[in-house]
């Protein structure tokens, strides 16, 4: 147990950021599931819909540290070619 108040304050700094980070990677998934469905239903409109929402979720995420920015970079790209090649199969 913390023995100092400034270990027992860095305890509850490291439960509330857990808290706040846990609550965005979620918000992250979340939105990243609506994308997937729409990709996996074949609704290119809804696709960039749900795209143009997760988008600036994942790119807080990285300023906040909560994902690595390249791991969002990645994701980000991967999920745009994957709504382009949508309207091209369909096409």
């Amino acid at each position: 147990m913390a023995n100092t108040a400034s270990a027992r304050k860095r305890i509850r700094q490291n439960a509330t950021r857990n808290e706040r980070n846990r609550a965005r990677r979620s918000r992250v998934s979340t939105f990243l599931v609506k994308v997937e469905k729409a990709i996996s239903g074949g609704d290119k409109a809804a696709a960039q819909a749900a795209f143009k929402d997760v988008q600036p979720e994942m790119q807080r995420a990285a300023t906040k540290g909560v994902m690595h920015s390249n791991t969002i970079a990645r994701k980000l790209s991967r999920l745009s070619a994957r709504i382009k090649a949508l309207g091209s199969a369909q096409a």
